[in-house]
């Protein structure tokens, strides 16, 4: 029993300090995006893209996108909940035209109790706190949760929740709900394996060049 005690006492703490690394890791990319504004605020009225790691390692976004003043804010493995947590960072604060928001897929991936209805409700209530402080002013788009190789046994759920947003989004006249996963399939319907870098996860330029095929035709002038 005193040895159960113990491992679970330590097992406790490694998840505790595991949280506040990754926490950590959060803050030095949101410091890195007050260091680069401190240099060069963009100027209101940008298209800000935020959200976790898909928007993150796009780093040749801008060049993808000429002409288009792009902020793009995408940080870590952040969830939902995370970009809630620094929403006026990495957007409530660039007052952008239009935003488009990659996020909850993470949410979904790292806990399994989360289902669907989760993602929507958090979801939810990040679009509430946009619209309450910027109002109807930024075209909010959701870009829909992706397939990859390694997380296609969570395929179902992705797919739940994308439709979940898209049903929520489609009553609000300034909002779009942008579908890249179907366009990441093959024509048998499993996802695309020679789109992804080497973890079978996160996109190489080919799963970019989708991406940007389908975001472009939105973009604001």
């Amino acid at each position: 029993m005193k040895k159960n005690k113990i491992l679970f006492s330590f097992f406790g703490a490694f998840i505790f300090m595991l949280n506040i690394a990754y926490s950590q890791s959060f803050k030095n990319e949101i410091d890195a995006f007050e260091k680069a504004d401190s240099i060069s605020m963009p100027a209101a009225n940008g298209i800000v893209f935020a959200g976790s790691s898909s928007f993150r390692i796009w780093k040749e976004v801008n060049a993808s996108f000429p002409g288009y003043p792009i902020i793009n804010r995408g940080f870590g493995g952040s969830t939902l909940p995370d970009l809630i947590n620094y929403v006026h960072e990495t957007i409530i604060q660039y007052k952008p035209k239009q935003l488009f928001i990659y996020c909850g897929e993470n949410d979904i991936a790292m806990n399994s109790t989360v289902t669907a209805d989760t993602v929507l409700q958090r979801f939810k209530t990040l679009f509430s706190i946009i619209r309450k402080e910027l109002g109807e002013k930024p075209e909010v788009i959701f870009v829909s949760i992706k397939p990859s190789v390694s997380r296609w046994h969570l395929e179902k759920t992705f797919v739940q929740a994308n439709f979940l947003v898209k049903e929520f989004l489609s009553n609000d006249a300034h909002s779009k709900f942008l579908d890249v996963h179907s366009s990441m399939l093959n024509t048998d319907g499993y996802v695309m394996n020679d789109i992804f870098l080497n973890d079978n996860l996160h996109m190489n330029a080919k799963g970019y060049a989708i991406w940007a095929a389908l975001i472009q035709p939105l973009l604001m002038k």
